[in-house]
């Protein structure tokens, strides 16, 4: 999702616009969309708990992100590839750092015990920082680089990482709670894939296959429209889906469990977003008796204390993380 640039190369402005780059976008964000629609119906207890973060909706979900963060990489290197915009550059940037902040504020005031510190939109504004220290490299090393970062996670984990303020760069050994965690370590990878891909597309002459557009003609336009504004697309659409969700479940309510089941099965959708569901499965099973024996279970369930407020419950929640923790 180019949230981040807009698909131009600048080298000439008479280029024609790359629409099938913008038609993608849009498709990543209609996948987004039912991705975070299936989320909000497990969130309103619609569906189990954990649903969305195990099998095919987990699988499903690393796509569109990978998607996104590969259009970011390609879409960099067309804005700025020639000689970086400074101007429309840092406007943009600030954007979408605005709204990443809007989304933590919004997350920790709604849910703080799975509050979004490094969702998507982070990721997009340090990746387009960063991003642009590679747009002069030779594809081939951004390719080697981006290998790394992908793999990192797998070799590279450390306890130096598991405090709360270094949990953006992925590379923890412990499990991080939040409703969308994107991490630096692997998913800068993505990027950089992106960046090498458009790199390549340039050097053999490949851009010009992104310009025409596509059949059936009438989806065309909405398509286009849709890639071309993003930013706008993905800041409004959750709102609107959980509207609808919450509106309905006013009609037809689903079945509430009691404070213990509802409290695990809160804990396993945030935790589903970065390990396998047995994991935390097991860690949620351990987070509700650990609270029990200390007595902090009620005033955790009604969000009066949580890990950034309370040291215990921090102790319980690091007790309780399994060492090998999968999915960063």
């Amino acid at each position: 999702m180019s949230i981040t640039h807009k698909p131009l190369d600048t080298a000439s402005a008479s280029r024609p616009r790359l629409l099938r780059l913008d038609m993608a976008r849009a498709i990543a964000l209609i996948a987004m969309a039912i991705y975070h629609f299936g989320w909000d119906l497990e969130f309103f207890g619609y569906m189990t708990a954990g649903t969305t973060g195990q099998g095919g909706w987990r699988l499903f979900a690393r796509c569109i992100a990978s998607s996104f963060l590969f259009l970011v990489g390609f879409s960099l290197v067309l804005a700025h590839g020639r000689g970086i915009r400074w101007r429309p550059m840092l406007k943009r940037l600030s954007q979408i750092i605005l709204a990443a902040a809007a989304i933590s504020a919004v997350t920790y005031y709604l849910s703080p015990e799975s509050y979004i510190f490094f969702g998507i939109l982070h990721e997009i504004a340090f990746a387009s920082l960063v991003g642009l220290l590679f747009l002069r490299l030779p594809p081939l090393l951004t390719v080697l680089v981006a290998s790394l970062v992908l793999a990192a996670p797998h070799f590279a984990r450390s306890d130096i990482f598991n405090q709360p303020w270094l949990a953006w760069v992925g590379l923890s050994t412990q499990l991080w709670r939040s409703n969308d965690y994107v991490p630096v370590f692997p998913w800068f990878g993505a990027v950089l894939l992106g960046i090498a891909a458009a790199r390549f597309s340039q050097q053999f002459n490949l851009l010009r296959y992104l310009a025409g557009g596509i059949k059936p003609r009438f989806l065309q336009k909405p398509l286009c429209f849709m890639g071309q504004h993003s930013l706008a697309f993905y800041l409004i659409h959750q709102p609107v889906l959980i509207a609808l969700v919450f509106l309905y479940a006013q009609i037809a309510p689903p079945a509430r469990p009691e404070p213990h089941q509802l409290f695990t099965q809160s804990c396993i959708a945030g935790c589903s977003q970065t390990a396998g569901t047995a994991l935390c499965q097991q860690f949620c099973s351990c987070v509700v008796t650990e609270l029990d024996k200390a007595k902090l279970f009620e005033d955790v369930f009604i969000g009066k204390l949580n890990q950034q407020n309370s040291p215990a419950v921090q102790g319980i929640v690091t007790l309780c993380s399994p060492e090998e923790s999968a999915g960063q």
